[in-house]
């Protein structure tokens, strides 16, 4: 339900943003963003806060930073903005007032900031290992403001982006229910954690206080569950 909630959020969002956009004031804009950021970081606050190893999250950002996944991710974003943009051409969509280089970054961006983001990764995760929609569910909300401010400058757009997001959120939720049999209350804890900490981190993006490498962090919920078994099992005992 979780994964339905958030991409049609997005698909109606970028509708909404490309028909009334010319309507919406850069003060309401920014207001909405300021708020958004805060709604992160609280999240991310609260699924920290129950971790059980500190050092598997640190070692967990460690490692997702060093494998700079960002840069693979932006260049997928790239290609996918390539055949979005064949389909609704940018000189079509949007409100007019963006040239060719910045309507392309922009497009990036935002296919990076939902497609990619370490939110969806971890509520979709959730979702699977639990059946807890509440994560993508409030990533909605914010996902849908986020649409339809980035549609009222790039337009219709915004709202093909949900199709790729579903396949990837599905494609995470299954894999999800192959993961949870071999994990321990432990794990799951500290999987939230990592999550908490890419919230926290995209919530001072999104309010431009510390640009933190939040795609290459996405790692972290990769590593994460093994470092955690492995510093219960194996480090802990021997200190």
């Amino acid at each position: 339900m979780g994964i339905i909630v958030n991409v049609s959020a997005i698909f109606f969002g970028g509708i909404i943003g490309a028909l009334s956009g010319g309507a919406m004031s850069e003060r309401f804009k920014e207001g909405l963003n300021m708020a958004f950021g805060i709604c992160s970081m609280t999240m991310g606050i609260y699924a920290i806060a129950p971790m059980k190893n500190l050092a598997a999250v640190i070692i967990g950002t460690g490692l997702g930073l060093l494998f700079r996944l960002g840069v693979l991710i932006n260049r997928g974003a790239e290609n996918m903005q390539r055949l979005i943009s064949r389909l609704l051409p940018s000189n079509k969509t949007g409100n007019g007032s963006l040239d060719k280089i910045t309507y392309d970054a922009n497009l990036v961006t935002v296919i990076v900031l939902f497609c990619a983001s370490g939110t969806g990764i971890y509520g979709s995760l959730i979702e699977g290992m639990s059946g807890d929609p509440s994560i993508l569910i409030s990533k909605a909300i914010l996902d849908f403001f986020t649409a339809l401010i980035f549609a009222a400058n790039l337009g219709y757009v915004v709202s093909l982006i949900a199709v790729p997001l579903l396949i990837i959120l599905t494609a995470l939720f299954l894999a999800a229910h192959v993961i949870f049999p071999l994990t321990t209350p432990d794990m799951i804890l500290d999987f939230k954690a990592g999550g908490g900490v890419l919230m926290l981190a995209s919530g001072f993006r999104i309010i431009q206080v510390k640009m933190f490498p939040t795609a290459d962090m996405i790692p972290i919920m990769i590593v994460i569950m093994p470092i955690s078994w492995l510093w219960t099992n194996v480090i802990l005992p021997l200190l």
